[in-house]
């Protein structure tokens, strides 16, 4: 069973898939098609992408119930874990997939990494925890718990990334209001965009 504060982070994403969904399911072929700017994705390649991340969450989450909070860093064949590559290959195999088959995948890994979430203690996710770095930000230590909380609002983030492609989508008051939250408009000014590094 997950801690009051664990649940309160479970029922966010819950809450966040389901937008999520309904904003995809309600875009266009053509919408899905198009590039995005600062990206080398066009706006459906975000879908697949929050659908498979979740399994390296779960990898992670585990190392972290398990004492193992670098797990991260290495991936299962204990090679050091580049996010980026493993972010462009989950995608472009997902490419040519139905959206229906997207979101049974992302379901299932969901309801997998729910599982795992409630495991955690809070003092784990009190614990400071390594990041592995990507292309646009360096390996870093954060405490679990302000990860959980940005992170918690992920697929927000990245239908702000969508957005980038879908102007006339973007100043619908439903949208704005859910792109204002700090998590998103945080991530937008300081992550977001082209390679870093």
């Amino acid at each position: 069973m997950a801690t009051a504060r664990m649940q309160k982070t479970i029922d966010t994403i819950k809450n966040e898939r389901r937008r999520f969904e309904t904003f995809c399911r309600s875009l266009s072929d053509e919408e899905l098609a198009r590039p995005v700017p600062d990206s080398t994705w066009i706006v459906r390649d975000f879908i697949p992408h929050l659908g498979t991340l979740d399994t390296e969450l779960i990898r992670w989450f585990e190392g972290v119930a398990n004492g193992v909070p670098d797990a991260i860093e290495r991936d299962a064949d204990g090679r050091p874990f580049q996010l980026d590559n493993w972010n462009d290959s989950t995608v472009a195999e997902r490419r040519e997939w139905t959206l229906d088959k997207i979101f049974d995948e992302a379901a299932a890994n969901r309801e997998r990494l729910i599982v795992t979430l409630e495991k955690l203690t809070d003092e784990q996710t009190d614990s400071v925890t390594k990041m592995a770095g990507d292309s646009k930000r360096p390996p870093a230590e954060v405490p679990l718990k302000l990860f959980l909380a940005g992170w918690a609002h992920h697929d927000a983030v990245h239908v702000a990334d969508m957005l980038k492609a879908l102007p006339e989508r973007a100043d619908e008051p439903e949208m704005r209001a859910w792109m204002d939250h700090p998590a998103v408009t945080w991530y937008q000014k300081t992550m977001a965009g082209p390679t870093r590094n």
